[in-house]
């Protein structure tokens, strides 16, 4: 009576995959998501890295075109002035892009790090940013 039971309506047995099977699954998700991070952590310190040295250029041009005099701004060119006023806005912007940058790189390392928190039998290839839970097992690649 029971062996009714075990099949589907079509009459097909049912049957759990191996342990090993679930195993490649999960390491192949994990793996999936490590490495998005680990992109997008590459992607956004690049960023950063490449909008700090042109913010750090455009106040040093602002620093020689301002001139250093106490009273410059009286004589000052419209031209000049304008170009100042640019260089001024666009120097808030690069600002504050980076502070958004910062802000999210550090939010992209938590959920590394959180990640590596919740699975600790995984370890992902690239530990830069995250310090290794105790008694992990290391990802087997080959």
């Amino acid at each position: 009576m029971f062996q009714r039971f075990l099949g589907d309506r079509n009459g097909r047995k049912f049957k759990a995959r191996s342990a090993g099977r679930d195993a490649e699954t999960d390491l192949a998700r994990l793996t999936s998501i490590f490495d998005a991070i680990d992109e997008v952590l590459r992607s956004a310190e690049a960023e950063l890295s490449g909008l700090t040295r042109r913010v750090d250029d455009a106040l040093a041009r602002a620093s020689v075109t301002g001139g250093n005099d106490s009273d410059e701004y009286l004589t000052r060119d419209a031209v000049d002035e304008h170009y100042l006023d640019r260089l001024g806005s666009e120097i808030s912007r690069g600002q504050r892009r980076l502070q958004e940058l910062s802000t999210n790189i550090a939010h992209f390392k938590f959920l590394k790090a959180t990640a590596v928190s919740r699975f600790p039998g995984f370890r992902p290839l690239s530990q830069s940013d995250v310090a290794p839970p105790p008694n992990l097992t290391s990802r087997n690649t080959t």
